[in-house]
């Protein structure tokens, strides 16, 4: 009976850990050994501010005593002696180099660089922090999106399967990459920094890291920041769909755009009538091997700028035979996938969500959503990560910060998520276009800088007017 009481007692302790004033649980906090960054940057000069070092994190948290790796962290010093604290940045993609964001010293105000020292890290398999070398087998082809057929299908699942096997070797941390990991890895960051709380401002896909961080440690959490929010609440049909509806209002903005701007190379055409003439040459396979999806990518790319005279000249170029460019759209495999379960079974059901997503989106119509779910197609289940609705609790609501027309983190997404925060978070509105919103104005500036150096919260329905 005594040994059941210690276990129960013990259990108990390791669930509060994560609430204010309980015991830490897991490794003893580590010091950070700061030093010169390799100079592998081109262009990014060596800077006396910026110094790097590596943090020994568990390859699996659930035994903290079992391998370990290490975590690349990089950090800018505040630049005056009224210094407010440490901010965290949360990196997206998910494959973005936090790392290169710190070293570059482009991503925040000068107020920020003045009050805060600026740290951030390559998540697991990203860059510096245990990349994978993955090696697609040069036996199998690899299908192109849209898939076209059951045999399409297949052949999809065997080919990513077929890479992640040899992925899986290369990296200690390819099976435990979900962003419930890297929330362990983030407090742990906080530790070694030497902070009671976090200040955190999470962009794109590190929104969801900061998200998940205020739901695990609400008690840890000073202040965060969400830039461009993902919603981590949807099943994979919505996913696919909002997905493609935000790319679509965003393309009905170009579309307006050309239609009041002398400036666009297709102005007084109509512009929905060009775009169709490309997608029809890349379903005739005028383009191959590129497809019709490559043709939606390069409108996912601009318009997340939003660059709308070099869509325009594309579009035209396009739609008079020239194949479309390439567009990379990355993504950290070990990552995406253990947050986001591809629950697709056969073809019947890829082609089910390809309709979902046309139907809101009948000149775009995919959308970024499509790729990722072919991306994770034939993942082994459960997912580490599955998705569910937020259940934070912090004393600082949340800041959320998305733009009116974004074509990668609808707008929809935003709204969402903040209902999910309820009084915990507070979205503001940049009325204007493109995937990133922070330093837009001087108005989404502001907004965030006197969120993060004041705690001061803006009032609700906030919005900030269009530059």
């Amino acid at each position: 009976m005594f040994r059941r009481t210690v276990a129960v007692a013990l259990a108990a302790l390791t669930v509060l850990a994560g609430l204010p004033g309980a015991a830490r649980a897991g490794l003893p906090p580590q010091r950070l050994v700061w030093s010169e960054c390799a100079d592998d940057l081109p262009d990014v000069p060596p800077d006396e501010r910026v110094r790097c070092a590596r943090l020994r994190v568990p390859v699996d948290w659930a035994r903290p005593n079992g391998p370990t790796f290490d975590l690349a962290v990089a950090r800018r010093l505040a630049r005056t002696p009224e210094r407010v604290g440490t901010l965290v940045f949360g990196p997206g993609g998910p494959g973005d180099s936090g790392v290169e964001r710190i070293r570059k010293g482009d991503r925040f105000s000068d107020e920020l660089q003045d009050r805060f020292d600026l740290v951030s890290f390559d998540p697991r398999t990203v860059a510096r922090t245990a990349a994978s070398v993955c090696a697609p087998d040069p036996a199998l082809r690899k299908p192109a999106v849209p898939l076209t057929g059951q045999a399409d299908f297949d052949a999809a699942v065997a080919y990513n399967q077929a890479l992640w096997r040899r992925c899986r070797p290369t990296s200690p941390v390819f099976d435990h990459a979900d962003t419930l990991s890297t929330v362990r890895d983030l407090d742990a960051l906080r530790r070694a920094l030497g902070e009671r709380q976090m200040s955190f401002h999470g962009s794109s896909y590190g929104t969801l890291l900061g998200q998940q961080y205020a739901e695990r440690y609400p008690g840890r959490v000073r202040a965060v920041v969400l830039e461009g929010v993902f919603d981590h609440s949807l099943d994979v049909r919505s996913f696919v769909r909002t997905q493609a509806a935000a790319l679509q209002d965003s393309f009905d903005e170009f579309v307006s755009w050309c239609d009041r701007s002398p400036e666009c190379v297709l102005h007084a055409r109509d512009v929905r009538a060009v775009w169709a003439q490309a997608l029809a040459r890349a379903d005739r396979g005028e383009y191959a091997p590129r497809t019709a999806f490559d043709v939606t990518a390069v409108a996912l790319g601009l318009l997340a700028g939003p660059r709308w005279p070099q869509l325009a000249v594309i579009v035209r170029d396009m739609a008079a035979g020239t194949p479309p460019p390439e567009v990379n759209l990355p993504v950290s495999v070990a990552a995406f996938c253990a947050d986001w379960p591809a629950q697709v079974r056969d073809y019947a059901a890829y082609a089910g969500v390809v309709r979902d997503a046309r139907a809101v989106a009948p000149d775009v119509r995919y959308g970024a959503g499509l790729l990722a779910v072919q991306t994770c197609l034939g993942w082994p289940s459960p997912v580490r990560n599955p998705p569910h609705e937020l259940n934070v609790r912090t004393r600082t609501p949340l800041l959320l910060l998305n733009a009116r027309h974004d074509p990668r983190t609808g707008y929809a997404w935003a709204v969402n998520v903040a209902r999910q925060l309820g009084r915990h978070g507070r979205l503001v509105t940049y009325e204007g276009w493109g995937h990133g919103t922070y330093q837009r104005t001087d108005c989404t500036t502001a907004v965030v800088d006197r969120y993060l150096v004041d705690l001061t919260v803006p009032a609700p329905g906030t919005r900030c007017p269009a530059s």
